[in-house]
C-alpha cells in the first residue's frame, strides 16, 4: 500500500544513489562507456526504498538507523549484481566464456572487482550517512503522515 514512508524511502535511496554514481565515475577506468549507469542506480534506489525501507517504517529511532543502513547494503548488493549481469552480457557477446556456468559464476566475479573498486572512504561515508538520514526521514514520514 502507498504511504509516505514508502514514498521518501524510495524518494531518499534514489538521491544517494545518485550522488555514489556521481562518486564512482571518476574511480572507474577512463574511456569506459558508463550509458545507463546513473539511471540504473536511480531506479534500483526507488525500488530498494519502497519495498524495503518503506514497509519497516515506524518501529523506533534505533530500528530507522538500522532500517537505513539495511537499505544502503540492499541498494550496494542489487547494484553491484545488476552492473555486474550487464558487463557480464557484454563479455558474452564477444564470446568470452566457454559455457553458462562460467558466464554466472562471472557476474559475482565482477561484482566483487567491482566491490573493490568502489570501497573507498568517500563513497562508504557517504553510503553510511545518507543511509542514517534516509532511514531518520522515512522514520520522521511514517510519524508524520500515517
Amino acid at each position: 500500500m502507498p504511504d509516505a514512508a514508502r514514498l521518501v524511502a524510495a524518494t531518499c535511496l534514489a538521491l544517494i544513489a545518485f550522488i555514489v554514481s556521481g562518486q564512482i565515475i571518476p574511480l572507474m577506468p577512463e574511456g569506459l562507456d558508463f550509458g545507463y549507469f546513473t539511471y540504473v542506480n536511480i531506479g534500483l534506489g526507488i525500488l530498494v526504498g519502497w519495498i524495503t525501507m518503506g514497509k519497516r517504517a515506524g518501529r523506533g529511532i534505533t530500528n530507522a538507523i538500522n532500517n537505513g543502513v539495511t537499505g544502503i547494503v540492499v541498494l550496494v548488493f542489487w547494484g553491484l549484481f545488476v552492473q555486474g549481469c550487464y558487463e557480464m552480457f557484454q563479455q558474452a557477446m564477444r564470446n568470452r566464456y566457454g559455457g553458462p556456468f562460467e558466464a554466472i559464476g562471472a557476474i559475482f566475479r565482477i561484482g566483487i572487482d567491482y566491490a573493490y573498486t568502489i570501497a573507498v572512504p568517500n563513497v562508504i561515508m557517504t553510503l553510511l550517512i545518507g543511509g542514517v538520514l534516509a532511514g531518520l526521514a522515512t522514520e520522521f514520514a511514517w510519524r508524520r503522515w500515517r
